[in-house]
Parts: structure tokens; C-alpha cells; sequence
């Protein structure tokens, strides 16, 4: 294909263009799409925001944020030069009209200079109070018409609770049609994330294993040694269970256990993901504590370094109430998963960063060999490891060498640093493109968000009901609370993770 026509030509405005997400995630992302040449020549970014900045000034920020946080490093001179000449800095208030009446003429003169269909893409970088507010207004500007190729896209958190969400959705839903909206979690943009579709749906070896005939139980872990840096306002109203559990783990639940699509259209996908979701065993209230534990960091060390409590960080109440930890047991109430465990946790200031899938098979139905064969026996387990190290591992049982028959555990292992030598894009690459190109199959509908919301409402009303008496309850650079342990071990389980080790090379 000729350089540079891989994709329509393409208009992207960022409200919230001189924030930490455009500046760490979004420009890097985009510059990283224009290198590999996925982006038109024809292509103009324009960054809206309410600081006071010239158009050099913030493009020189940007080159900062560039150099610092892309995946190859520093920009080169002549390649930034070339690129920088597609962004645009405006300065505005999201509620001024006369913003919109600006980007409205901007889009129009692009749509005549590339004399083709353009794609016209917003996206709300900003904080959730401005959603709704934004969204109205460009649908006021007329810049919502076009169906196929106006797309607004919008970032966590939807909401806050079910009604809330069903109130964001019910009036982005009277501007935009459903085709339009890409709510979008960077967590399904990382290749491991997409890797489990294609390694669940592309091999005939494991689907016929993928159900409660063999598979024991399944664990998700996303484990973070950092605390919350500077976003103490923000997790004070969200905490773990809605910053983490209701978008990123749920999702990695719906690819482990949705059913093969019929095909790869988006909505289709979708629709095997909020079969999902409408599967799982609602909890009571009464037994939500059977179901779930919550947990908030004291000061503890981390590397070697004293860190703080949640409750001395930066914005955050002296006496605050909000989980910083959460694990939850699911159950699937279908065929496949009738009564397999789903557990799930997250936590900040945590032993380690990570994030991993472990499925762990059930015992091999009759035990033939002597006891003393299998002093080191394990179960069949499968890992698969989203970051910081992306990987799929298999634990399986062999013959140890020697004139005695003694099983030991061995490892297969799929390392992707080890398997492909050029750089893997980040997650808001992946997305972005996606976007460009109009694909929303990794992005949730409103009924996906919906379905998520309604899951957790009698774990989040009985949390704020009745406010933990035991906070902080781990400390800082732990594996987090022993009500945790307590949660998984009542049914003869334990948390696993187990991260990849780096080889080294001679």
C-alpha cells in the first residue's frame, strides 16, 4: 500500500490537550502510529485546553512528554519536525461556544483540503464532570452529523454507580448513535489482552479443555507497587473496586470466559462479552462479605524506600474510608462455568507490579503412580502474564531424570520479548488505530458499561453503608490483607502469580 494512505485522512481533537494523559500517552501514541506509517499524510491534531500557551510552547512540552515516554525513546529531529507541523494548540473553556464554532470551521476547511471522506475524532482527555457538557456541545456544533465517520471517545471512569452510568449513557446516546461512542480501557489495547482471544479461538488444543470438566478455578491479579502519586482527589470518590474492577478486570474476565464468536465484527464480539456479564451470580448484600474484602495500604517500604499511608498521601482524608484493595470471588452461572470460582483482586502499594491470569486445572482423575513419585507434584496449570513481562507459561508434570520414576513440575514458556525482536506498541496505539479505522470491537458498548455497574451495586452500597473499622488493614509493599488470603483459602485455594524470569543471554 502507497505510504502514508493506510487510513482516511484524519482530524482528532483532544479536549484536555495540556494534560498528564495527552502529554504521557496519547502524543506519544499518535506519533508512534505516524513512524509506522498507519496515519495519512493528511492528518491535523488539534489540542484544546485552558492554559495560556503558545502553539511553540506546547508543542515544545510535548516533545518532552515524547521523549520521555514513547516506546523508542527520543524523537529524532527531522521526524518530530515533520510531525509537529500537524498539531495545532487552542486555548479555550470547554462551555465556550465560540471554542467549538472554531473547531467547526477547522474541520470543515480540512474535509475540503483532502476532498474525501474524513474521519472527525474527539476526544475527551478531561475529567468525567465534563463528558457530558463537551459532548452537548459538539453535537450542538453540528460536528456529530456524520454517523460513519465522527467518533467521540471518551475515557474512564463512565460513572460512578448504575444510575449514574445509565444517565451518561442515555445522553451521549441523544447526540451520538451507539456506532459513534468508543469508551475506551487501554487495558484491552495491550497485546497480551488481544493475544487471549487469538490463543483461546485460533487453536483447536485448548477450547475443548476451557470448562468446568477441567479448569479448577481462575485468578486475575493486577498488583501495582505504586500508591496513588498525585490522584488523591480522583480515588477518593472511585477506590479500587470502580477504578479497576469494574472496567479492567470484568473485561479480562469476559475474554477467559466468553464463548467463540461466530465471527470477528465488533458487535459480535460484544455480545459473547455481555453474555458474560449477564451470567454472573448476582451477589446479596447480605453475603457480600463472603464474596468480597477490601483493603487500604498503611506506610510500609517499597524498595527499600519508607512510603506513606493512604491516608497521609496528597488530597486524601486523614480518616478515609476508601479501598485501595479489592477481591472479589464471581461465579458463571452457564454451561461452560457452572460453579468454577472467579477470582479476582487488585491493590496499590502492593508487593509487586503486575498483572496475570492463572488457570489451574483439575487433578488428573486417577492417580496411578506411588507416593513417593509424586512428592513434587503439582497441578496443570496455565499463566498467562500481561505485564510487566508478556508471556504464556504452561506447568505440566514430567519424569525427573533417573532410574526412579519422580514427577516434577516443568515449564513451557512463550516469552514474547524472546519471540519477536520489534517493539510492541503500546495499548493506546492499538486503540487509537482502532478508532482511525472505525473498529470498536476492543471498546465497550453502553450495555457492556451497564451490565459491569450492575454486577458490583450490592458490593459498592454495602462498602459505603458500612465503612471498614479496621482501616489500613496491609501494609505498604505486602501482598495486601489477610482477609484476602481468608477469602480464597475458605475453598482450599491460594493466590498464585507466577512472574516470568528475564534470561539472560551469553
Amino acid at each position: 500500500m502507497e505510504a502514508g494512505t493506510k487510513t482516511n485522512p484524519t482530524i482528532i481533537a483532544i479536549f484536555g490537550g495540556t494534560g498528564d494523559l495527552t502529554w504521557r500517552k496519547l502524543i506519544p501514541a499518535l506519533y508512534n502510529l505516524y513512524l509506522d506509517n498507519w496515519l495519512n499524510l493528511k492528518f491535523s491534531i488539534i489540542c484544546m485546553g485552558r492554559q495560556d500557551m503558545t502553539n511553540a510552547a506546547f508543542v515544545k512540552r510535548l516533545k518532552e512528554g515524547v521523549d520521555q515516554f514513547s516506546r523508542r525513546g527520543k524523537s529524532k529531529a527531522k521526524e518530530w519536525e515533520l510531525f509537529s507541523k500537524m498539531i495545532e494548540y487552542k486555548k479555550g473553556e470547554f462551555d465556550n461556544t465560540s471554542l467549538y464554532s472554531y473547531l467547526k470551521k477547522q474541520v470543515a476547511a480540512f474535509e475540503k483540503e483532502s476532498d474525501c471522506d474524513v474521519n472527525k475524532i474527539f476526544y475527551m482527555a478531561v475529567p468525567p464532570q465534563f463528558f457530558e457538557l463537551i459532548a452537548t456541545k459538539i453535537g450542538d456544533a453540528g460536528l456529530a452529523a456524520d454517523k460513519e465517520f465522527a467518533r467521540l471517545v471518551i475515557e474512564k471512569p463512565f460513572g460512578t454507580d448504575l444510575q449514574s452510568a445509565r444517565k451518561l449513557n442515555a445522553s451521549m446516546l441523544h447526540i451520538f448513535d451507539e456506532s459513534q461512542l468508543y469508551r475506551i480501557d487501554h487495558y484491552l489495547g495491550k497485546e497480551t489482552v488481544q493475544n487471549i482471544l487469538a490463543f483461546r479461538f485460533a487453536n483447536a488444543l485448548f477450547e475443548p479443555i476451557w470448562n468446568r470438566n477441567y479448569i479448577d478455578h481462575i485468578q486475575i491479579t493486577v498488583a501495582e507497587k505504586i500508591g496513588i502519586e498525585t490522584r488523591g482527589n480522583y480515588y477518593e470518590i472511585n477506590g479500587a473496586l470502580r477504578d479497576m474492577i469494574q472496567n479492567h478486570l470484568l473485561q479480562l474476565l469476559c475474554l477467559i470466559a466468553m464463548e467463540p464468536p461466530v465471527s470477528f465484527d465488533a458487535d459480535e464480539v460484544r455480545n459473547r462479552k455481555v453474555d458474560v456479564l449477564r451470567a454472573l451470580r448476582k451477589i446479596k448484600k447480605e453475603d457480600v462479605h463472603n464474596f468480597a474484602v477490601r483493603g487500604q495500604y498503611a506506610e510500609g517500604w517499597v524498595d527499600g524506600k519508607k512510603v506513606n499511608g493512604y491516608r497521609q498521601e496528597a488530597d486524601v482524608s486523614p480518616e478515609s474510608h476508601t479501598e485501595t484493595f479489592a477481591a472479589i470471588k464471581f461465579f458463571i452461572d452457564n454451561w461452560r462455568w457452572s460453579n468454577v470460582p472467579f477470582y479476582l483482586r487488585t491493590g496499590k502499594r502492593m508487593n509487586e507490579s503486575i498483572s496475570v491470569i492463572t488457570i489451574q486445572f483439575k487433578p488428573a482423575p486417577h492417580q496411578t503412580f506411588p507416593d513417593e513419585a509424586t512428592e513434587n507434584w503439582q497441578p496443570n496449570r496455565m499463566v498467562l502474564n500481561l505485564q510487566p513481562d508478556m508471556g504464556i507459561r504452561i506447568r505440566f508434570q514430567a519424569k525427573k531424570p533417573g532410574l526412579q520414576m519422580q514427577l516434577n513440575p516443568v515449564d513451557m514458556l512463550f516469552n514474547y520479548s524472546d519471540t519477536y525482536t520489534s517493539g510492541t506498541p503500546e495499548g493506546y496505539e492499538t486503540l487509537l488505530l482502532d478508532v482511525i479505522e472505525g473498529d470498536a470491537t476492543l471498546f465497550m458498548r453502553a450495555d457492556q458499561v451497564e451490565a459491569a455497574w450492575e454486577i458490583l451495586m450490592p458490593i459498592l452500597s454495602t462498602w459505603q453503608a458500612n465503612p471498614s473499622v479496621n482501616f489500613p488493614n496491609y501494609a505498604a509493599g505486602s501482598h495486601g490483607p489477610e482477609t484476602a488470603e481468608g477469602l480464597i483459602a475458605k475453598d482450599g485455594n491460594n493466590w498464585i502469580v507466577m512472574p516470568f524470569e528475564k534470561k539472560t543471554h551469553e
